[in-house]
């Protein structure tokens, strides 16, 4: 017999991006544009409502399952 292999739901990251922010109060997601910043803040960082820095070099999949809106089923799908 061959081990079960654990079915997961796929979730893109622009749904995940949106469930983040919709359970963030008083911060924002965002996502960098330009190649300039990438090292500074990575791929994801995340501001306040009065538009500072609060965390850079957010793990998307990892910051999701932290707040509970990316469940145990799900997996994280990275787009092409």
């Amino acid at each position: 017999m061959t081990p079960k292999k654990k079915q997961t739901v796929p979730v893109s990251e622009r749904a995940l991006v949106q469930r983040i922010n919709r359970k963030l109060a008083g911060k924002q997601l965002v996502k960098t544009r330009g190649i300039w910043a990438l090292p500074e803040l990575g791929r994801y960082y995340t501001v306040s409502d009065r538009n500072t820095i609060v965390d850079t070099h957010v793990a998307l999949e990892g910051f999701g399952r932290k707040l509970h809106v990316l469940q145990p089923w799900e997996s994280l799908v990275k787009a092409k």
